[in-house]
């Protein structure tokens, strides 16, 4: 039977319509990260083919990967969604109006919880044994147990962060006011260009 182990990632926090969202990356592809130390440790990165859909059927967000604490979000109702793109293995969780979670939420919010991590099991992996510290590649992960909110992570490039509605808003509205500059510059330049083929010259 593989071994359960556990590594780290980022998460963020979003206010969307009175909802509590939590989002972020449980795996942060071909990241070398070192575990344990260097005299006994190993270097680790996890390749983008290593995620299948069913090794993520059903998993649940916990907190510390503790089975004692509430499930904070789970697969199997669609309140937790792991989207696998460029970066890694993205998380969105859509927390229930519970006390826990809005613990787990206010924590998040003010920076003391900001660190994800996740538990889980290898099928297929490679070693490299030529360099000083050996260097581990997973190539394929059997089955993801839990990503949890915790409070020491494994992997530095994983954090969490709280949004505010508000500040979606403006992200939104300051992303549609730079692509507007750019279709209008396009259009200058369109519009210039047909008047120097006509041979006219002229200011636009």
């Amino acid at each position: 039977m593989n071994k359960k182990e556990t590594r780290l990632a980022e998460v963020e926090l979003i206010e969307e319509n009175e909802k509590m969202i939590l989002e972020g990356y449980a795996i942060v592809y071909n990241e070398e990260t070192l575990i344990g130390s260097e005299e006994y440790g190993f270097i680790e990165s996890i390749s983008p083919d290593a995620i299948s859909e069913d090794a993520i059927r059903d998993v649940p967000m916990k907190y510390n990967h503790m089975d004692s604490f509430l499930i904070i979000a789970r697969t199997k109702n669609q309140s937790l969604q792991l989207t696998s793109d460029e970066k890694g293995l993205k998380v969105r969780a859509e927390l229930l109006d519970t006390q826990h979670n809005k613990d787990i939420y206010k924590m998040v919010k003010s920076g003391l919880l900001e660190k994800m991590s996740f538990a889980f099991t290898v099928k297929e992996q490679e070693w490299d044994h030529e360099g000083e510290i050996p260097k581990r590649r997973i190539t394929k992960i059997d089955r993801l147990y839990d990503v949890s909110i915790v409070d020491i992570p494994a992997y530095d490039n994983t954090s969490i962060y709280a949004r505010s509605l508000e500040s979606m808003d403006l992200e939104l509205k300051t992303m549609e006011l730079e692509k507007r500059k750019i279709d209008e510059a396009l259009l200058r330049k369109r519009i210039d260009l047909k008047i120097k083929i006509g041979g006219t010259k002229a200011w636009i």
